[in-house]
């Protein structure tokens, strides 16, 4: 997997009081951890943005970051992506740094905006609360798509059946966008891994724009971890009418996805699941009132 992996020696320690435990408590391996590098983004000359993230899919990452932030919509206004000169202290090359060429028509941000993302908390430093609010060119709440309940539960599971670097590392999320067909069955179109959550989706978009995609009518984006304001947000800057998260939402995600016409799901753990808004697009069996959608809410599923 290249710069996606990096393995290191560790020390192990095993308390669980097994005769092997207590001969040799402390143990040397070697573990495989999730690679985690900055990458800069920018946009002709000027410097756009930083964000920490696992190398890999990186013209997908730049491509879905600038649909994200409102700057394109459309395969055509993104003209050309190439990685800048760049090397360690060894002299090799880093690939840390992709210039995103624009269509001349196309708005530039402002130059002296400072745009800042860590694979913890996404987007910091933007100029104020209102600059994180984005207007999207494309509107979910038009999607007249449904979703059986069925079907919609089992999506973590094809998730992480197909999660390859969380395999071999345990410290990565996932995005998968999937399409439910009518017959109930799911197609899993595109699957990203990162050390960020919010840059799996960056780039699952990117991938859907260039592509030629865009808007993601009539598909789910199931996440791993929980869903935040960014990810509902992201969803709505792709057409995404339905976005499901194997853990909890935040208040301002279900209230942004209301407002933009998303159907949430949250703690769909293949045997239940919540839904916080856009409860018409799901078809469940049973009426309402004999639907139960709680299940363990604390349950970890190994995110």
């Amino acid at each position: 997997m290249g710069r996606v992996t990096q393995r290191r020696k560790v020390h192990k320690f095993v308390l669980d009081g097994s005769p092997q435990a207590l001969e040799h408590p402390v143990r040397f391996k070697e573990d495989v951890l999730a690679v985690e590098e900055p990458l800069e983004i920018r946009l002709g000359e000027m410097s756009f943005s930083v964000t920490m993230r696992t190398p890999g899919d990186d013209f997908d990452l730049v491509a879905g970051f600038l649909v994200s932030e409102g700057i394109i919509w459309e395969p055509g206004q993104l003209v050309s992506e190439r990685f800048c000169s760049g090397e360690d202290e060894n002299g090799v090359q880093t690939f840390n740094v992709v210039d995103a060429q624009l269509r001349p028509d196309v708005e530039r941000p402002d130059t002296g905006r400072n745009v800042y993302t860590s694979s913890s908390c996404g987007i910091c430093g933007t100029d104020s609360i209102e600059a994180v609010r984005k207007s999207s060119h494309h509107s979910p709440r038009e999607d007249d798509v449904t979703v059986p309940v069925p079907a919609l539960a089992a999506l973590p599971d094809r998730l992480r059946e197909a999660q390859a670097v969380f395999d071999k590392t345990g410290g990565v999320h996932a995005a998968g966008l999937f399409r439910i067909h009518d017959d109930g069955s799911t197609e899993l179109l595109c699957l990203r891994e990162d050390v960020g959550r919010h840059n799996a989706v960056d780039k699952v978009v990117g991938w859907a724009l260039r592509a030629g995609m865009l808007p993601l009518k009539g598909t789910v984006l199931q996440v791993s971890g929980r869903a935040s304001f960014e990810l509902v947000q992201k969803a709505a800057m792709a057409g995404i009418p339905v976005l499901a998260a194997v853990s909890a939402p935040s208040s301002l995600a279900a209230e942004l996805a209301d407002e933009t016409g998303i159907t949430l799901a949250g703690f769909s753990r293949g045997h239940s699941l919540n839904v916080y808004a856009g409860r018409d697009r799901v078809i469940a069996d049973v009426p309402d009132a004999e639907a139960q959608a709680v299940g363990d809410s604390r349950q970890s599923l190994g995110y």
